[in-house]
């Protein structure tokens, strides 16, 4: 058995950072990876499907650009050159991690699957053969989640596709049939609409995106139905049938009726689960949850001393930024002494639909849940200066505020760039900047920030 100090399991966005600083910070320390470094957000996740996003708003501008006095005679997708593009993003992305790790002294990439074979002990089967067993005081989980595959007859007879799987198509399908209308869903619903596709996509809950108000979920789904999805809520797959032309006959549940479609493709997108059952974490008498995560404290300490959870495989929001976060805080506490905690950190995300969706702090659903005495300002993006010169107007900016002490307590921006807008108004949170000082502050012109002079000119008596 080799003895490491600090033993990481899983390189993703969290495992890779935190065990170049704690070898660089003297510890033997060794990655285990069964798959590929760099994680789902580099190979099958946040990387490579902003690329193809990218790509799919290309295509939409030159669809549309006759609007705008750019008249382009014809245009067509290569879904093979696309392709080729992610790919070799991703690869530059894979070899930097990679190599990042395999540079660094005192650390040691293992490829291969790891088990706890006792409390601080575990096996690893080799991926090149063989297997060994490793221990340390020190453990740090980050083997992240994995794709749902719901239960429906005859699922497993049509070569679904999986948000990884979905990414080697070099043919653009003839019509995808989306089950879940989920943040992941609505991304490759509209990419894959945009190359070519006809999409229908099915939501189990009464209404998409239930965790967002029901004002942005409602404008979410018309910006997609405008550009030609067809979206059903309150909608499930129940059976499906492989025709003798080779496409899929799907049997829905519509609001309770039976409906019969035909389509080329499905992708199941209902959501992800941790990968702790190969784990065999009882054998270190890990605690998990009902959902299969594993229970961490607000230091990410599991209830053993000295193992650690991070990112997608402990309960709470799967961000990769999340991830990155915890391995910060991590690193920090162990190395630096420090005394830091993930209670109360405000967490950002955002859904790359075009336009995106930025969020971040609570919805006004939140608020009246809380009974806060909140204002709410809400300014549509067709006021917005920078959103009209560049013809992109859909969308809007929203904004909880406490009406006692004026500070922000939430905000979505669904239009061009609210990601980026929704970063300012964070930082802003995070100070302690209150909504009539930013309605006064001087911003750039002509920016999509600025427009948040007008957004809180709203409250104004």
């Amino acid at each position: 058995m080799k003895k490491y100090d600090a033993i990481v399991i899983g390189a993703g966005q969290a495992g890779t950072p935190l065990s170049k600083r704690l070898a660089i910070a003297g510890m033997k320390t060794a990655i285990i990876e069964k798959r590929l470094v760099g994680g789902t957000c580099i190979n099958d996740g946040c990387t490579p499907t902003k690329a193809m996003v990218a790509s799919a708003k290309l295509a939409y501008n030159a669809a549309k650009c006759d609007d705008m006095g750019v008249h382009i005679k014809s245009f067509e997708v290569d879904l093979p050159l696309i392709k080729k593009r992610k790919d070799a993003i991703v690869k530059i992305f894979h070899d930097g991690s990679q190599k990042g790790i395999e540079t660094t002294k005192g650390l040691d990439l293992i490829f291969g699957e790891a088990v706890f074979t006792g409390e601080k002990t575990i096996g690893v089967k080799l991926n090149d053969g063989g297997t060994e067993e490793y221990e340390a005081d020190l453990i740090f989980i980050n083997a992240g989640a994995k794709t749902v595959i719901p239960d429906i007859p005859g699922l497993n007879n049509i070569d679904y596709l999986t948000s990884t799987s979905i990414l080697e198509l070099e043919i653009i399908p003839e019509h995808l049939l989306i089950i879940g209308a989920s943040y992941i869903g609505m991304e490759f619903g509209q990419m894959f609409l945009r190359f070519g596709s006809k999409i229908t996509m099915l939501e189990a809950s009464p209404r998409p995106l239930p965790k967002e108000d029901l004002d942005v979920a409602e404008e979410v789904v018309k910006i997609l139905e405008d550009e030609g999805i067809t979206f059903h809520a309150d909608a499930k797959a129940t059976k499906f049938t492989r025709q003798a032309n080779g496409q899929i006959e799907a049997e829905l549940s519509l609001a309770g009726k039976t409906k019969h479609i035909t389509c080329s493709h499905v992708l199941v997108s209902t959501g992800r689960k941790p990968q702790t059952e190969a784990l065999q974490l009882q054998k270190a008498g890990v605690e998990l949850d009902e959902r299969g995560y594993i229970k961490v404290n607000d230091k990410l300490e599991t209830n053993i001393k000295g193992i650690y959870a991070l990112g997608d495989i402990k309960p709470g929001p799967a961000f990769t930024h999340v991830a990155y976060n915890d391995y910060t805080i991590v690193h920090r506490n162990i190395v630096e002494k420090a005394n830091l905690s993930i209670k109360d950190r405000l967490i950002p995300y955002c859904m790359f639909t075009d336009p995106p969706l930025g969020r971040v702090g609570i919805t006004e659903a939140e608020a009246k849940k809380q009974k806060l005495n909140y204002l709410v300002a809400k300014l549509p993006m067709k006021h917005v200066a920078r959103a009209i010169e560049v013809g992109e107007t859909r969308g809007f900016m929203k904004a909880v505020v406490d009406a006692d002490t004026k500070k922000v307590l939430g905000v979505a921006i669904l239009g061009e760039e609210g990601g980026e807008i929704v970063s300012v108004m964070q930082m802003a949170m995070m100070g302690g900047i209150t909504y009539d000082q930013i309605r006064f502050m001087m911003f750039a012109h002509p920016t999509y920030s600025e427009s948040l002079n007008n957004l809180f000119m709203k409250l104004e008596p």
